[in-house]
């Protein structure tokens, strides 16, 4: 299979992942449990739910949870955002010492008002010397390559990628990581895939191309498109961690493999059930199950009544019960 090429072993920094699939980070979604399932799928890097700088310096418990990893997801990113330097950096400096991970990513490419409307995520692409100066200032503290996650731009008039990959760059990051939309566009619309040829050709480190990749024919396309190094994929994740098998299926077989069969789909949502239970207990772990069960069940027959009753479950033996119906209901 002549795409087959495209998939290999990717460098960053001192840290080198067995591919070039990344698992890119999503608020709410891409914590431990799930990071390790899609490693097991064939991701070669896994990136964690963003922190706040400040939040890890003031020694918030909820986000202290959220930097911890596990021995089987390596290699894994710790994803920071603030806007900042000195508090970036104490923050990269307090993980560096108390966590395991990999690479330090810096969201600059959020795009939720929350977080703009403080001068974080993507607000900081209006002002690329900040950009420069945060970057430096985490370099010299997280003790690991340091990563940058962008967008296009701010808004449709501010296509400034290549000039904030530039100065991410100039400031020591070892790697830029490309959403092919702008803030004010959020995940509607096309990505625009050849602002990331635009960073690619404006930066001599690696560049990951985000936005759109959803199988295998769409990563061949990506990475022919952008001459990009690696693929993040995000959304096209959200309950179908066979995403990364699949397209590592597709680039040595040439085929689009099928959609995983009822009994695959549930046994991995129980799995995943099972593991987030045992990191943050039945309570939280089923109602966080929930929004993760209603992306697996998508596309299967009978899968409306279903999410109805899941929507509603409170234990695991609700789940099971409820998914064990499912599975007769359709053989």
């Amino acid at each position: 299979m002549q795409g087959h090429s495209y998939l290999r072993p990717l460098t960053i920094g001192d840290v080198t992942a067995e591919n070039n699939l990344i698992l890119g980070p999503m608020a709410g979604v891409t914590d431990m449990s799930f990071r390790v399932l899609c490693r097991e799928q064939g991701a070669g890097l896994v990136c964690a739910e963003m922190v706040s700088a400040k939040a890890v310096v003031y020694r918030n418990k909820r986000t202290a949870a959220l930097c911890v990893t596990s021995d089987s997801e390596h290699p894994v990113s710790l994803q920071l955002f603030g806007s900042d330097p000195g508090v970036m950096a104490e923050a990269a400096a307090i993980m560096n010492s108390e966590y395991s991970f990999d690479i330090m990513d810096i969201n600059m490419g959020c795009p939720v008002h929350k977080i703009v409307s403080n001068g974080e995520g993507s607000a900081l692409m209006k002002d690329p010397a900040l950009i420069e100066r945060i970057v430096r200032a985490v370099a010299e503290t997280a003790g690991h390559p340091i990563t940058v996650k962008i967008r296009k731009g701010f808004s449709a008039s501010d296509n400034n990628a290549a000039e904030c990959a530039r100065a991410a760059e100039a400031g020591g990051a070892s790697m830029i990581a490309v959403h092919g939309r702008t803030r004010e566009q959020f995940y509607s619309g096309k990505a625009d895939w050849s602002v990331i040829r635009e960073v690619k050709n404006a930066v001599s480190i690696p560049v990951a191309g985000s936005g759109d990749v959803r199988d295998g024919e769409s990563f061949v396309s990506m990475m022919e498109q952008t001459g990009c190094d690696a693929v993040m994929i995000a959304r096209a994740a959200e309950g179908n961690p066979w995403v990364f098998r699949e397209i590592r299926e597709y680039l040595e077989t040439g085929r689009t493999p099928e959609r995983p069969g009822r009994d695959e789909m549930t046994g991995m949502l129980l799995r995943h059930a099972g593991m987030l239970i045992a990191d943050k207990g039945e309570y939280i772990g089923i109602r966080e199950m929930r929004k993760h069960a209603a992306w697996y069940t998508r596309g299967y027959t009978g899968a409306v009544k279903l999410r109805d009753k899941l929507s509603k479950i409170e234990t695991m033996e609700e789940l099971t019960e409820s998914v064990k119906t499912f599975d007769s209901e359709g053989q």
